[in-house]
């Protein structure tokens, strides 16, 4: 594995979805997330990240040092136990955390050293078959809709029925969003990939590519078309970075080319970054 990452990053990730649900809320009927009081669609954190985990096991297929630790089906302390085993590490009723601190070291490095998203975004991992609690070096906000969304729900039919003896078609509901276009800030710390987990240059070139390819194999009829368009990179000269992160978002406007009608495709958007903004300092690079 490469180097650890030594330069500060903040990140903007920019993804649409057409005739679809980029996540749906289980309290709400599965409607799309929205902000009740601005009508902003949101994707929160825990689904992008999904994406991400999904194309690193898609990519990798559990390859090592890049297994996924919150996998889809896989109870956790599966994978925590089998820490234990590996490391040699014995622990009294194999619930309870080492009583030895350099052992309990061993078993959290051994975390970071095999699952790519340990490595990246942390995890507690402090339940059965302690092995501590990670703080990440990648961090995402919730995305937010550029514009305020209008989701629809469309009622649809089956031609077919579950049961026999049922003499009519069932009736149900979908709900979808025409068009929107989303915005995803995201943070990398040079500083916590040292001190903790060990996120290196190769790891984040694989965070970059699965940011990119993350719908290209998450497909589905509820999804509709969504398809990541822009990832604007900043990278900082140091370690502890050298400007503060919302001045470098700051930079980027996104405006639509014709008011009078509502947006239907990412070409009815002007994506437009003040570079004189951006300190010399700072690097400006254009993933996508």
């Amino acid at each position: 594995m490469s180097e650890v990452i030594k330069n500060r990053y903040e990140f903007v990730v920019l993804f649409d979805v057409e005739n679809g649900n980029p996540n749906g809320d289980p309290d709400a009927a599965n409607m799309p997330r929205i902000d009740a009081e601005t009508n902003y669609g949101i994707v929160t954190d825990v689904c992008i990240k999904r994406k991400i985990r999904n194309y690193v096991e898609v990519k990798k297929n559990d390859y090592e040092k890049y297994k996924i630790y919150v996998k889809e089906g896989v109870p956790l302390d599966v994978n925590r136990k089998w820490a234990y085993e590996e490391t040699g590490v014995k622990v009294p009723n194999g619930a309870e955390e080492p009583k030895d601190k350099e052992e309990y070291k061993k078993i959290t490095k051994f975390m970071c050293d095999n699952f790519y998203d340990i490595r990246t975004f942390g995890a507690v991992m402090t339940l059965k078959y302690n092995c501590g609690q990670v703080r990440g070096p990648v961090q995402i906000n919730f995305a937010r809709s550029i514009e305020p969304i209008v989701p629809s729900e469309l009622t649809i039919t089956s031609c077919t029925y579950a049961n026999e003896g049922e003499s009519s078609s069932k009736m149900g509901r979908k709900h979808i969003i025409p068009y929107a276009l989303y915005k995803a800030e995201g943070y990398v710390s040079a500083n916590i990939a040292k001190k903790i987990t060990g996120f290196s240059e190769d790891d984040l070139e694989l965070l970059w590519e699965a940011i990119i390819n993350m719908f290209e194999h998450d497909h589905s009829a509820a999804r509709g078309k969504m398809a990541v368009r822009k990832l604007i990179v900043f990278k900082h000269d140091s370690e502890l970075g050298n400007v503060q992160s919302h001045k470098l978002f700051d930079t980027i406007t996104i405006k639509r080319n014709d008011e009078s009608k509502p947006a239907r495709s990412f070409s009815d958007y002007i994506i437009a970054i003040d570079k004189d903004k951006i300190p010399s300092s700072v690097t400006l690079i254009e993933k996508l």
